[in-house]
C-alpha cells in the first residue's frame, strides 16, 4: 500500500474501498471481501444508509481497529452544530467505534459552518483523527479554509480521467489539502472501460482500461476509493502497485480531461434547488 500524509501528520492509504450505493443488506459481505483482498481504508457516509454494515464487517474481521482507516460523512439533513454533533455520535455507534480516522461534510449546503464547529470540537476531543469536506468547489473550499481553526485535511470531489480537477488541485495543493476522488471510474460514462487511449496503454502492462485509469490517479497524487460488489473486481482494483505509467502515458491520459462534471454541478441552480428540497 502507498500512503499520503495529511496536513496534521496522519497517514492515509492512497487506495481504499467505497460503499456508495452498496445495498445495506450486502454491505457487510462486501466489506469483508474487501478486507480479505487487502483493503484497510473504508469510505461510507450517513446518506448511504449502510454504516451499520461497515461496522459489523470491521467487528467480524477480527482485526484490531487501528489497522483500519475509517471515513464517514455528515449529511445535509444533519447540518448545524447540535444536529451534526448528535449525528456523529450516532455514526460512531453504528460503526461500532469510538473514533473516526476521517470525517467529511458531505455537501456544501445547509449550515456547514455549524457542522464544522462540531467537527473541530470532536477533533480536539480525540474522536476524529482528521476532518475535511466533500464536493466543495475551489470557492467554497477557500472560504471554509480561511475561517476554519482546524484546516480541512481532505476534499473529496468528483475526479477521474475525464474530470481531472486541475483548477481545484492547484488550490488544494497551495493550502495543503489532500484531494480524494469519488467516481474514479466516472461510473462508466463516456465508455471509460473501452476507451481506446486507456485500453492501448493498459495493454502494454497487461492491465485493463479501469486499472490504467486508477493508476493514473494514484500517480497524480489522488486518493481513490473505487467501489465494486464483486470480489474479483475488488482484487483487480487493488492490483495497481506492480506497474508504473511513463511520462508519455500520463500526458496521453491528461489529454482526456474535459474539465467538466459528468454528473451535476454544485453551481447549477436546479441542482441546488434539488438539494434544498431534501432539507
Amino acid at each position: 500500500m502507498e500512503y499520503v500524509t495529511l496536513n496534521n501528520g496522519i497517514k492515509m492509504p492512497q487506495l481504499g474501498y467505497g460503499v456508495y450505493q452498496t445495498p445495506p443488506e450486502d454491505t457487510k459481505r462486501c466489506v469483508l471481501d474487501a478486507i480479505d483482498v487487502g483493503y484497510r481504508s473504508i469510505d461510507t457516509a450517513q446518506a448511504y444508509g449502510n454504516e451499520e454494515g461497515v461496522g459489523a464487517a470491521l467487528a467480524e474481521s477480527g482485526l484490531p481497529r487501528e489497522e483500519f482507516f475509517l471515513t464517514t460523512k455528515v449529511w445535509i439533513t444533519n447540518a448545524g452544530y447540535e444536529k451534526a454533533k448528535a449525528s456523529i455520535e450516532e455514526s460512531l455507534r453504528k460503526l461500532r467505534t469510538d473514533y473516526l480516522d476521517l470525517l467529511l461534510i458531505h455537501q456544501p449546503f445547509g449550515d456547514y459552518y455549524g457542522t464544522y464547529r462540531a467537527m473541530e470540537e470532536l477533533y480536539k476531543a480525540g474522536k476524529l483523527r482528521a476532518i475535511g469536506v466533500s464536493n466543495f468547489g475551489p470557492d467554497r473550499y477557500l472560504d471554509i479554509q480561511h475561517f476554519a481553526e482546524i484546516k480541512p485535511a481532505v476534499n473529496q470531489i468528483e475526479t477521474h480521467v475525464f474530470q481531472q480537477q486541475k483548477v481545484a488541485r492547484e488550490y488544494l495543493k497551495k493550502y495543503n489539502c489532500q484531494i480524494e476522488s469519488w467516481g474514479p471510474f466516472a461510473e462508466g460514462r463516456k465508455d471509460m472501460f473501452t476507451n481506446p487511449v486507456l485500453t492501448a496503454i493498459g495493454q502494454k502492462y497487461g492491465k485493463t482500461a479501469a486499472q490504467t485509469a486508477l493508476r493514473f490517479l494514484l500517480q497524480s497524487g489522488v486518493v481513490i476509493i473505487p467501489k465494486s460488489t464483486h470480489k474479483e473486481r475488488m482484487q483487480q482494483n487493488f492490483d495497481l502497485f506492480d506497474f508504473t505509467l511513463t511520462a508519455e502515458d500520463m500526458t496521453a491520459i491528461e489529454a482526456l480531461d474535459s474539465g467538466e462534471s459528468l454528473f451535476f454541478s454544485h453551481y447549477d441552480p436546479k441542482t441546488v434547488e434539488w438539494f434544498m428540497s431534501i432539507l
